[in-house]
């Protein structure tokens, strides 16, 4: 891995947050070291694991911590930055707010117990998900909360609704 390598991902990670709405950490030399920390997770474990947890090193376990990972959206809803602060805040990334310590979310969350629903529930998938769609432009997704901005129109979360199944 080469500080070009590192450089050339954080232009694509750059580019692929503001297209969706979200802003990288506007500290350059700290964002150019998470990127060599992804790419050594991405060289000895064959994905992007969060380079400030400690990955299992199978993929199926560390899911939820693969960039961007399951935590960042709650974490930069509550604390304006994820855990190992890459993404940021509009405020932090503008220099109007510092980043402050976030706490660790993995492992916090009870596992599901008991068998899936046969038929779902209304406005939830399967496993028991909230399914949320954008009032504007109609992109759906299933997750606990609707996105910080729509990864589409660009509109903020609450221009989303919970969607309900025909």
């Amino acid at each position: 891995m080469t500080s070009d390598e590192a450089r050339a991902l954080y232009e694509r990670l750059k580019s692929e947050a503001e297209g969706a709405g979200y802003f990288l950490n506007p500290d350059v030399d700290f964002v150019l070291d998470l990127m060599a920390g992804l790419l050594t997770n991405e060289e000895r474990y064959g994905y992007q694991a969060c380079p400030c947890r400690l990955a299992e090193g199978v993929r199926e376990k560390d899911l939820d911590i693969i960039c961007p990972c399951d935590y960042r959206d709650p974490d930069l809803d509550e604390y304006g930055a994820c855990y190992c602060a890459l993404y940021v805040s509009e405020e932090i990334a503008l220099g109007q707010k510092e980043v402050e310590p976030v706490p660790e979310r993995r492992g916090t969350e009870p596992e599901p117990v008991g068998e899936e629903q046969e038929e779902p529930l209304v406005g939830f998938t399967r496993s028991g998900m909230p399914v949320w769609r954008c009032k504007v432009c109609g992109y759906l997704c299933a997750r606990p909360q609707p996105p910080l901005k729509c990864p589409i129109c660009k509109v903020d979360r609450d221009r989303f609704e919970r969607f309900a199944w025909p």
